[in-house]
């Protein structure tokens, strides 16, 4: 890669739009604005987590958002600590002036991964493509995540409830690729009694599943570097992210 500025928070381009009733968070990761609102893990997070911009691999524009890890964490001293890799901004609607969006919504982006993921124990390594929460609060209680698996599926994970994998329809022969520019489309419906989640792989349902314990509103989001701790190499590209307010699927 010809060029990597690293900076001390995440350089993109925000847009809250609205149409008619619905809202857009729209970001191309362009511009040098920074949104001081919203949380952004450390530049080294553990030593090893890092993440700025970078202009060799784009899916669109100039710059594409790049994180990477330098190193495996040292492992957890107690089942309550989390030594994950961490490298992302954190989307905060909560913080913006309309404050939350209501599900259902739609979430499209592009991400181009290069890392390799290996079986170990007592977990096999894993790579989080984009995490999803109801809970406004710092404490993230209830989240949704898609992951790449060690088998390269994509998952939704914590569903129907938080630390279940329960699907309604799971593919297991669509792997995904690394090293290239693909595209995650997610349906997020988070009501309270009827929730459920839909994942999109360059437009091919991968995985479906009922979500519970959500409050019918769509949080805070983070996309970028979420991995397990014992990876050791690798970066992700982040391109053209678009979150919007729908009526249904």
């Amino acid at each position: 890669m010809k060029s990597i500025l690293v900076i001390p928070v995440i350089l993109c381009i925000l847009s809250c739009q609205q149409t008619g009733s619905h809202r857009k968070f729209v970001t191309s990761f362009e511009s040098t604005t920074v949104f001081q609102d919203f949380y952004f893990t450390p530049q080294g997070y553990l030593g090893t987590t890092y993440h700025g911009q970078q202009d060799s691999i784009v899916h669109s524009g100039t710059y594409a958002h790049i994180a990477w890890i330098t190193g495996a964490n040292t492992p957890p001293a107690t089942p309550f600590e989390n030594h994950n890799h961490r490298g992302y901004p954190t989307i905060q609607l909560q913080k913006t002036p309309d404050g939350v969006f209501q599900t259902p919504c739609y979430v499209t982006f592009w991400i181009y991964l290069d890392m390799p993921l290996y079986p170990n124990t007592p977990e096999n390594e894993w790579f989080s493509t984009a995490t999803f929460t109801s809970d406004p609060s710092d404490y993230w209680a209830r989240t949704v995540l898609i992951n790449v698996d060690v088998d390269s599926n994509l998952q939704l994970v914590h569903v129907p409830n938080q630390g279940e994998q329960q699907y309604i329809y799971q593919n297991t022969t669509i792997k995904f690729p690394q090293k290239q520019w693909v595209e995650i489309r997610a349906y997020l419906d988070f009501d309270q009694t009827n929730g459920y989640a839909k994942v999109w792989q360059d437009g091919v349902l991968v995985s479906h599943a009922k979500v519970n314990g959500c409050n019918g509103t769509l949080a805070q989001a983070h996309f970028g570097m979420y991995s397990s701790w014992h990876c050791e190499s690798g970066f992700v590209l982040n391109d053209d992210l678009v979150i919007e307010e729908v009526d249904h699927e």
